[in-house]
């Protein structure tokens, strides 16, 4: 049957992968993401039968709803939203909270750190305040020139935080 270490492996194995083609083409092909969530809930069936079936679909949910925002706001990428909800997929509900709140942790941390090295901090905070105006002013909603269709807008490879936050969930 399926060992303990096998789904952690897995799960490090597809972070891995991802943030590998993330940083070469700033992009998770589909095939990465939706391959984890279909490999997780086949996993997950095998180990829980139906129940596992109900915790793949719940974490693969999950995951999709938490970053699913930050998408629609285009300050990320889908496949930042699908490959936290495929890694969700193995993970379960539970554990998918904490990945997300883990990765937008070193998420955050790599931003300071892009920001920073380039030079770009004040700038990336003044920002930060402009958002947080145009959102009271005139509700959420994408900030024209401050949306990943901006050219001039600094990206991260946002598989860098997920495997981060994918090890402190396995780890913790």
């Amino acid at each position: 049957m399926i060992n303990e270490t096998f789904i952690p492996l897995i799960v490090i194995a597809i972070s891995v992968v991802a943030c590998v083609v993330d940083v070469r083409t700033r992009r998770i092909p589909n095939v990465l993401t939706f391959g984890a969530a279909l490999g997780g809930v086949l996993i997950q069936v095998l180990v829980g039968g139906f129940q596992g079936a109900l915790t793949a679909a719940s974490g693969w949910l999950v995951g999709t709803l938490l970053f699913l925002p930050f998408f629609l706001l285009r300050g990320m990428g889908g496949g930042d939203v699908k490959l936290l909800a495929g890694i969700g997929a193995w993970l379960g509900p539970a554990d998918t909270l904490w990945l997300a709140a883990y990765s937008a942790l070193a998420g955050g941390a790599l931003g300071v750190i892009v920001a920073l090295s380039r030079g770009y901090l004040r700038t990336a905070l003044r920002n930060v305040f402009f958002i947080l105006t145009y959102w009271r002013s005139v509700g959420i909603r994408p900030v024209p020139n401050f949306t990943l269709d901006s050219p001039k807008t600094p990206r991260l490879a946002y598989a860098i935080p997920i495997f981060a936050g994918t090890v402190m969930t396995l780890w913790l």
